[in-house]
């Protein structure tokens, strides 16, 4: 199913939540809906469901009007944070529920609720009630009672946060796994941009309430459209060197100047951050315009590659560098950059260049 927001808005009193939200989502695609805390997504999932009546704007749903459509008109799945199984049920009963309610013929329901457990890997435990199953059996069961109703759109809300480490990396492969047998649009809902990164087709990332990009995983990350995408996504974080271009020249301080064909773009005389993926950097034999020179202050192991903290004037930054140059703390470096992973962004705005 093809979802359209148009021009989407909640406000709660005089707090607004969601801010004028426009976003397509493709028939059979796994979206995230990633951001940090309070800044909308989960109020964007409600409003989805039914369960938050929208300010503004419109919901469609293949071009049906579904805006002001009760909760269980909408063909609507949920998953909670916290999975809401009910404790007195075994398995069966818990997937079985929704048709029940919808007075779906005994023999037909259970049918389809063994074909909904096989898909999520829980036919052989049918019998047992909630207490007695794993964070990630319950996570399966709340999947499978919620498809079993053969919804059209299957919404997620935050279902991993409740995992440990390791589960959480089971169960996001066992959701992707799901999602593309069934087929059926999902949003899934995170603030874990690793988690949004590994199993989305495309990713809609928030702040305050406002749709900051809306991309596929990779391109958010190679061509983010301001600051705040290229800080919210990368792991380390993204290097931010702060400093001012004149000429066509960077300088973060005395010593620190750099020379490059981004910075043409950039108004005279205006302040800048020069923001780097800790992989964009190159180590070079020799001191030039177009490169860094840089003090080693630290050097961790990590297998083949090393993570240096160096310092370019008075700022430090990390770099993945190859452990075969053998650098030492206290060495000078010479870096060049890679123009993918490199941007150049309003200090001020954000705006990118």
């Amino acid at each position: 199913m093809r979802v359209v927001m148009e021009n989407l808005s909640k406000k709660f009193g005089h707090f607004t939540a969601v801010d004028d939200f426009s976003v397509t989502l493709e028939d059979g695609e796994l979206v995230c809906l990633l951001g940090p805390s309070g800044c909308g997504k989960s109020t964007v999932l409600n409003m989805l469901a039914g369960i938050l009546p929208v300010s503004g704007g419109k919901i469609y749903f293949d071009g049906e009007d579904v805006t002001d459509i009760a909760p269980e008109q909408r063909g609507i799945g949920l998953v909670f944070q916290n999975y809401a199984l009910y404790p007195h049920m075994t398995v069966m009963g818990n997937i079985c529920f929704p048709l029940e309610i919808q007075k779906v013929p005994k023999a037909e329901r259970e049918a389809r609720a063994e074909e909904m457990a096989r898909l999520v890997h829980m036919d052989n435990m049918l019998g047992r009630k909630p207490k007695q199953l794993s964070g990630g059996q319950q996570q399966r069961v709340a999947i499978a009672r919620a498809l079993v109703k053969k919804p059209r759109l299957l919404l997620l809300d935050e279902p991993l946060s409740n995992l440990d480490a390791r589960l959480r990396l089971e169960m996001r492969e066992e959701i992707r796994r799901i999602q593309q047998e069934t087929k059926v649009t999902t949003i899934f809902v995170t603030h874990d941009q690793e988690e949004a990164m590994s199993i989305s087709d495309h990713i809609v990332l928030m702040k305050d309430g406002v749709l900051q990009q809306h991309a596929q995983p990779q391109a958010l990350y190679n061509d983010p459209h301001n600051q705040f995408v290229a800080d919210f996504l990368g792991n380390p974080p993204i290097n931010n060197i702060p400093g001012t271009v004149s000429g066509g020249v960077f300088s973060a301080g005395p010593g620190a100047q750099l020379r490059l064909d981004d910075f043409r773009r950039v108004p005279e005389g205006a302040k800048v951050n020069l923001s780097i993926r800790a992989e964009s950097f190159v180590v070079e034999d020799a001191p030039a315009p177009d490169r860094m020179s840089c003090l080693v202050e630290n050097v961790y192991q990590m297998g083949k590659e090393e993570m240096a903290q160096l310092s370019f004037g008075a700022h430090s930054f990390r770099a993945y560098i190859s452990s075969d140059y053998g650098l030492r703390r206290g060495d000078t470096v010479h870096l060049g950059l890679r123009s993918r992973g490199t941007f150049v962004f309003d200090l001020e705005t954000g705006a990118r260049y």
